[in-house]
């Protein structure tokens, strides 16, 4: 398969974690196992160790913790090589390194990150965020989950739901209210041990991302110690919106990178599909479909390598980051639906990856803060 990537800008050290990322998932998880494991709703375990064996899951981390100290740029970089191999694998990384991970790095204390860190590192813990709640989705500040102080612990009693890979977690970090009735003010963040009793977790059937796929978390008088909480009490909010440039940059570069190996896919089966005696990739309404694609493809790459330069420079930039969510997102799903549209029928089975792929794609313009969302926050911060 041709890689139509331009990767000028790119230092030789970031080519370097691009093609040592390659070729290792493509040792570990070929597209054999990633059928295999999409039908079975498997975790990629293998995949996951494998890269916290070679260093990955150390990268954008400090050096004190145990890390690489790489840039955001580096993170970029690696996230979208591995959702160019497969999106599932970046968002196994994405929900424990970055989504809670970088959690406990800004702000849990010294003797938790002390704890777990390297255990993050070493690929030996893992975890997921529990935001959403039933009644608590785009309106995060409206949630029920409550954690009431009794000693030296705090007790917590809710529900969170959509949490991604709380199935294999081994702690969750989980958002409460501290001060009921008082909005984004009355917030806290916690530790939680995923395997002790008072926690349920109920997978859920998802259209896609059936490697990672979200789950139901319930929270029965579980008990954490007050020195688990993540940041200040009452002020979980502030500590949400610290980690969400990141993260939101993160999701980019898995449209970005997911979007580019759409493109390839269909256009190595556009080269090899025959009708009327010649390649579809000769007919005029297929080329411009695939113009559509790569315009939409490198849009993603602009955007997300311009939010990460923002970042390393030391910028805050939201509004960047909420506009290379929303783009990078929803031009993945519509280069999965025009590359499907591409393959026609054969494209609605499971013999070819494009249904899979559109499946995955579907639900980055929903999740982690939805497309409608972004362009609310774009749009406050152009003073609207």
């Amino acid at each position: 398969m041709m890689q139509t990537t331009n990767f000028f800008g790119l230092s030789e050290e970031q080519m370097m974690i691009r093609e040592n990322v390659l070729e290792l998932l493509e040792r570990v998880m070929p597209r054999e196992k990633i059928k295999e494991l999409d039908k079975a709703g498997e975790f990629p375990f293998e995949a996951y160790q494998a890269l916290a064996d070679a260093g990955w899951m150390g990268l954008a981390y400090p050096e004190e913790f145990g890390g690489a100290g790489g840039s955001n740029k580096d993170l970029a970089v690696l996230i979208e090589a591995m959702a160019y191999h497969y999106g599932g694998i970046a968002t196994a990384y994405n929900t424990t390194i970055v989504y809670a991970g970088m959690h406990i790095c800004r702000h849990a204390s010294k003797e938790v990150r002390e704890e777990l860190m390297p255990k993050i590192i070493d690929g030996s813990a893992k975890l997921a965020l529990g935001l959403t709640e039933p009644g608590a989705g785009s309106d995060a500040a409206s949630i029920q989950t409550k954690a009431v102080r009794d000693g030296d612990e705090f007790v917590i009693n809710g529900q969170k739901l959509y949490t991604t890979c709380a199935h294999v977690a081994d702690y969750l970090i989980v958002v409460t209210k501290t001060r009921p009735g008082s909005g984004h003010k009355g917030m806290t963040i916690f530790l939680v041990d995923a395997k002790q009793p008072g926690v349920t977790i109920r997978p859920l059937d998802m259209l896609g991302r059936h490697t990672t796929h979200a789950n139901e978390v319930f929270l029965d008088n579980v008990r954490t110690p007050a020195s688990w909480m993540i940041g200040e009490e009452n002020e979980g909010w502030k500590n949400l919106m610290d980690c969400l440039n990141v993260e939101r940059m993160c999701i980019a570069a898995v449209g970005a990178g997911n979007t580019f190996k759409i493109l390839d896919y269909t256009l190595d089966y556009a080269k090899q599909r025959e009708q009327f005696g010649r390649s579809i990739g000769k007919f005029q309404v297929i080329q411009h479909k695939f113009a559509d694609m790569r315009m939409k493809a490198e849009t993603n790459r602009l955007f997300l390598y311009r939010v990460a330069d923002l970042l390393d420079n030391g910028q805050n930039a939201v509004m960047e980051t909420s506009m290379a969510k929303v783009v990078a997102t929803e031009n993945n799903f519509e280069v999965a639906n025009m590359g499907l549209q591409i393959f026609g029928g054969a494209g609605y089975t499971t013999a070819y990856d494009i249904e899979m792929m559109l499946r995955d794609a579907r639900i980055g313009p929903i999740g982690a803060g939805t497309s409608e969302i972004q362009r609310n926050i774009i749009a406050k911060l152009m003073e609207l």
